[in-house]
């Protein structure tokens, strides 16, 4: 099959490229990087020609709220007419476990758009729904730091390493679209600020844990189901400890 990945750049996209490529599919890098983007709609066309399976990784460069809502809906938009044109039989899109529950969030506001213009496209669909990256604990313990501490909340998380989200999403690029969502999760759920407390401290970092159940979570009050999957989710082979011992600090 021709599959073209949008942010095929990037950490997951990179994975998945080289996971379908592996298979012998003709596989497409796409981003702005690269000559294809969503956002102008420049090379859009070209890239998307004999297409049969579009994936959806791009993010917004911006979090702020106007601006992440724009960056959804606009490349949205486009990929989506760009592909109805092109006959693309296939159309899937990582979005985040809890998204329709964290509306307070300016950014998850955006991927609910995104979902729905999916479902709205008339192009058959699989929404992808993945737990937190293990990659991204750093940023967040970094988002909540206040001086030498850092404010958390004591929600679960159950976070997922890149590489089986990449599994995951070469796997769904092969499979018969589902016109629905399906949820991915790592292998063990714990409260957020001690599995960020556990990152730091195998870090040697000596920034100090407060738990803070009002602490925010790009924008949102978390609940202790509110980040995590009980639909059934596929779940990831490798561990906290996996993660960190071969990829933490590379």
């Amino acid at each position: 099959m021709k599959i073209v990945i949008i942010g095929g750049t990037g950490l997951i996209g990179s994975k998945t490229v080289d996971r379908l490529r592996k298979q012998g599919h003709e596989v497409i890098a796409a981003s702005p990087n690269t000559g294809v983007n969503t956002i102008t709609g420049e090379g859009l066309a070209e890239a998307l020609a004999g297409t049969d399976v579009v994936i959806d990784l791009a993010n917004s460069p911006s979090f702020e709220d106007k601006a992440v809502m724009e960056f959804f809906e606009t490349s949205g938009r486009n990929l989506l007419a760009a592909e109805k044109v092109a006959g693309v039989r296939h159309h899937i899109a990582l979005s985040v476990v809890g998204t329709e529950r964290l509306q307070e969030s300016g950014y998850f506001r955006a991927k609910l758009a995104q979902e729905r213009l999916i479902k709205a496209s008339g192009i058959p669909y699989t929404i992808v729904h993945s737990t937190q990256f293990m990659e991204f604990l750093g940023g967040i313990a970094q988002s909540g730091t206040v001086g030498e501490t850092v404010h958390l909340s004591p929600a679960y998380v159950q976070p997922i390493a890149s590489d089986d989200v990449a599994d995951a999403m070469a796997d769904v690029a092969l499979a018969r679209p589902v016109n629905g969502t399906i949820e991915i999760a790592g292998p063990e759920r714990s409260r957020l600020s001690d599995l960020v407390g556990r990152y730091l401290k195998a870090m040697g970092d000596a920034r100090k844990i407060e738990p803070d159940p009002e602490a925010r979570y790009f924008g949102a009050r978390l609940e202790d189901g509110s980040l995590v999957s009980d639909n059934n989710p596929r779940l990831g082979r490798i561990t906290f400890e996996e993660w960190f011992a071969n990829s933490a600090r590379k």
